[in-house]
């Protein structure tokens, strides 16, 4: 009998009815998708390791600094290949991308988001692309996740559980930090601090995290002894690193939002591919560091050795003066916002997750050595203050102060920073914030109306769909149309009270409801005279189907006091919205998002 794919799960989804609850069935999927995430992970940065290692054969070291410059347009170069002739389909940032599938999609990730960032990737940053690997990693986690929860037809809210978990799981891989892992997924993706979700995020979370140190061993990516603990006289020191790391984070955000926004001007992939390469392999030659994800340059800053961390320049530079050394660092800190977006205006896949660490790690390091060589005979520890740095970036760029806290806490074992740590992030997100309404990962969903947050209401109101609650069944009248006409191809056949008046280009012109014309419908003398231009008038409102959300859509009806709303769509009438069809929609939904 040959094998049948199909009717194995079906047998094994009966066998499941049967004898596992669904809380039991989240559970186990919970384990198998934190697996699956981790699993991702772990071949993502493997695959990124082994072609640096490649790209580090000694036949290359005698030509470093060129190679520099050429090796990152390789990579983009590969990228744009496999994207024109291949995947042929657009690979967004991770995490957004995630958070819009989240929102607008009901959790249901395409399955080539498995496989197009687990290639184009470790293509990117093994080049030496200024991007880092933990967007990719949640990209490839949350299909996954969404995927698995498809094949066995789980339901829309254990869907995007199981996406939370699986980004839970990318996160625990890529830093062995299972505590964090569960923050950021809470933090970023708005899930539910409740037992049934930080149950199945715990599972996700622990399984990630042995699947990692199963295939990559114990070895963590930030090295670090942390000998000094909280002082209460660096407290002004932890304030004003605050709000340093809280320009930074502001600076970091318009340059990415100016860079992706002048990038975009150009429709042309391979323009964008040339212009960017170029650009790149330029900002790489001259500042080394920032090639790659810069694991290397944030160890040897922690370890206090920033000679490894600066490398070999083109400069012939003195760097025994501590403040050439200090003025190397703050250029790595300006120029890698810049490096970074430009690779992904070039075509290039990675995230900003890591980017955010290596600035603030330079941004933290070079402030500690300003203190301890400004001459106040003052000193302070430069690996806890380039720990500290990360902590102000994080926290700012990404909007997420509690994952900033506890991930460097977790991955440095470095507790006693605690206070510091809230301290630096407090500030810098507080500012931020300020200036910096929402994150990289979220300006655009917020934008239109699309971010996921802990507001139930607005998340039950979001995901609806436009087109399920938009009515098309009108008669159409048009303005020379009689009143007579009215009454015999409109009225009387159809159930509905107003009709809409259109152009020959279908244009929506107004609208005549049977109140307007009851006191004459039984005029024939009236029939021949009296037209629909001369009975039509402006709606109470009007919907955009392209830019207005679902929002603002009941704010319309809100503020109109309408029951029902016309519908424009690139200009031409579309159909009709009903106030209590909307709301019927809404609560369906409401009850999916709260039981």
């Amino acid at each position: 009998m040959p094998f049948n794919s199909k009717n194995l799960l079906r047998k094994f989804l009966i066998w499941k009815y049967k004898h596992l609850s669904e809380r039991q069935f989240i559970y186990i999927l919970s384990v198998l998708v934190g697996v699956l995430a981790g699993m991702g992970t772990v071949v993502l940065k493997n695959l990124t390791h082994f072609i640096r290692s490649l790209l580090e054969l000694n036949l290359f070291k005698n030509y470093q600094n060129t190679l520099y410059f050429v090796f990152p347009i390789i990579g983009l170069l590969l990228v744009y290949i496999i994207k024109q002739t291949w995947l042929k389909k657009h690979i967004g940032h991770g995490i957004s991308t995630t958070l819009y599938g989240l929102s607008k999609l009901n959790g249901i990730l395409p399955r080539y988001n498995i496989y197009a960032a687990l290639i184009t990737a470790p293509l990117t940053a093994g080049f030496g692309g200024s991007v880092g690997l933990q967007g990719p990693a949640v990209s490839v986690g949350s299909a996954l996740g969404s995927n698995t929860a498809q094949l066995f037809h789980m339901n829309t809210k254990v869907r995007l559980l199981l996406i939370g978990c699986a980004s839970a799981g990318a996160m625990a891989s890529m830093f062995k930090a299972p505590i964090a892992a569960i923050v950021f997924a809470v933090e970023i993706f708005s899930l539910d601090i409740a037992f049934t979700s930080l149950v199945p995020l715990l599972l996700a979370s622990v399984s990630a995290v042995i699947t990692s140190y199963l295939f990559l061993g114990t070895d963590v990516l930030l090295h670090v002894n942390l000998d000094d603990n909280f002082k209460f006289n660096e407290i002004p020191l932890y304030i004003l690193l605050g709000i340093i790391t809280a320009i930074a984070s502001v600076y970091f955000s318009k340059v990415f939002f100016a860079i992706t926004n002048f990038f975009k001007q150009f429709e042309s992939r391979a323009k964008r591919l040339l212009i960017g390469g170029l650009a790149i392999g330029t900002m790489l030659y001259f500042i080394p560091p920032l090639y790659g994800e810069g694991y290397n340059l944030m160890n040897n800053l922690l370890k206090g050795d920033h000679l490894a961390a600066i490398g070999k320049t083109p400069f012939n530079l003195d760097l025994t003066n501590i403040w050439i050394v200090i003025g190397l660092l703050l250029g790595i800190a300006v120029f890698k916002a810049i490096a970074m977006t430009t690779t992904f205006g070039a075509g290039g896949v990675g995230g900003i997750f890591i980017p955010t660490l290596i600035m603030g790690s330079v941004l933290g390091n070079a402030f500690a050595k300003i203190v301890n060589n400004i001459g106040l005979n003052f000193s302070v520890p430069e690996a806890n203050f380039t720990l500290l740095g990360m902590t102000g970036l994080m926290a700012g760029v990404l909007h997420a102060p509690l994952t900033a806290i506890f991930l460097i806490a977790e991955i440095t074992s470095g507790h006693q920073l605690f206070v510091p740590l809230m301290i630096v992030a407090a500030i810098s997100f507080a500012m931020t914030k300020y200036y910096v309404s929402h994150s990289i990962y979220t300006m655009k969903l917020a934008e239109r109306g699309e971010l996921m947050t802990h507001d139930k209401d607005q998340n039950a109101l979001m995901v609806l769909n436009i087109d399920k609650v938009i009515e098309t069944n009108f008669i159409i009248l048009k303005p020379d149309m009689k009143l007579g006409y009215i009454l015999n191809e409109a009225v009387a056949k159809s159930s509905r009270n107003h009709f809409p008046v259109v152009n020959d280009d279908n244009e929506f012109l107004g609208v005549i409801r049977l109140d307007d014309i009851r006191h004459m419908m039984f005029k024939s003398d009236l029939y021949d005279k009296v037209s629909v231009a001369d009975l039509m008038h402006a709606d109470a409102g009007i919907i955009d189907y392209t830019e207005d959300s679902m929002n603002d859509i009941m704010e319309k009806f809100k503020t109109t006091g309408a029951w029902n709303l016309p519908v424009i769509k690139h200009g031409k009438y579309y159909g009709y919205i009903s106030k209590s069809k909307l709301l019927t929609a809404y609560r369906r939904q409401l009850i999916k998002f709260t039981k």
